[in-house]
């Protein structure tokens, strides 16, 4: 009889993962790279089950840790655990909710210790090396320029920035449209000297010949086509090195920094967890740390208690 009833129970897994995925992209309006990680991570788990011989209803807490526990033993990082665990926790609360299971096995399910990581930040004095640094001979060189203000004038992401369209942009009013991670909509103020670096991108922009579907694009390649992620880090990185800088920088380097250069001025955290798009002010308060980090050293090298006579 196991032979008849086993295929039963893997088809109504299958079904339970299929639910899974369907409520991941239409009630929590995932991006498909993100509904793509959380599909990845899910088929470890029902790797592992697979091989317990255990159906995903049937899971206690000690499961989760043994799944967990060779997550470790087959080198994936303290940071992918923690993420795997996280997609665990979101498949499990699902079942829970949805009626499959009566409990949570997760609830006690513990992610690993992570160390403190402070993001690499840019001065407003280095920005504007990275930004000197460009040739503007070249006929990138404005809209590479362009590029590196508004990351740093509105803390975009660089997917936000690939995917930034002419249609988005509100220049006279002074701010952008931003489509975010999970869809979500927000609006940015855009700084006068960013606007006008866009102004010089725009007068090289429309001597180009665009690729059709890609007209609303803000920035293109030479081939008229938009820009991609890799594309941006590359040029972000040349440009570390031709402005004399060596801090290990990317794109999202700048986005950090617009929400350190806020924070020292004086901006309200919830103020930037709405500016930044970010769904938790947990996630916001990494600059309070950076800033911490600042106001220690002007402790030590000005107070008068540390003064040397």
């Amino acid at each position: 009889m196991q032979p008849t009833f086993l295929p039963c129970i893997m088809e109504q897994q299958e079904t339970i993962v299929r639910r899974y995925v369907r409520y991941l992209k239409l009630e929590r309006n995932f991006s498909a790279n993100t509904l793509e990680a959380y599909q990845r991570d899910l088929e470890k788990l029902l790797a592992y089950l697979k091989r317990e011989d255990k159906h995903v209803t049937d899971v206690q807490l000690e499961d989760l840790q043994n799944f967990a526990a060779g997550l470790h033993d087959i080198g994936i990082g303290p940071r992918s655990q923690c993420r795997i665990l996280s997609g665990v926790r979101s498949f499990y609360r699902f079942l829970a909710v949805d009626g499959y299971r009566d409990d949570d096995p997760t609830e006690l399910l513990e992610s690993p210790t992570l160390g403190e990581h402070l993001p690499e930040v840019l001065t407003t004095a280095e920005v504007d090396r990275l930004e000197a640094s460009i040739d503007l001979s070249k006929w990138e060189g404005h809209r590479n320029r362009a590029i590196i203000e508004v990351l740093f004038s509105c803390g975009l992401r660089v997917s936000e920035l690939v995917t930034l369209r002419l249609s988005n942009l509100f220049l006279d009013e002074g701010f952008l449209r931003v489509n975010g991670k999970g869809s979500k909509e927000r609006l940015v103020p855009i700084s006068p000297r960013a606007i006008k670096e866009l102004g010089y991108w725009f007068d090289d922009r429309r001597q180009m010949k665009i690729k059709p579907g890609e007209e609303d694009y803000v920035f293109l390649n030479r081939r008229g086509a938009h820009l991609t992620r890799v594309m941006i880090l590359i040029m972000i990185k040349q440009q570390a090195v031709a402005a004399g800088i060596t801090k290990t920088i990317s794109p999202h380097t700048l986005r950090h920094s617009f929400a350190t250069a806020l924070l020292e001025g004086g901006a309200d955290l919830r103020a930037i967890q709405a500016m930044l798009g970010h769904e938790s002010i947990g996630t916001t308060e990494i600059y309070t740390h950076i800033d911490t980090t600042t106001l220690r050293q002007e402790i030590l090298e000005h107070h008068p208690r540390n003064m040397k006579k």
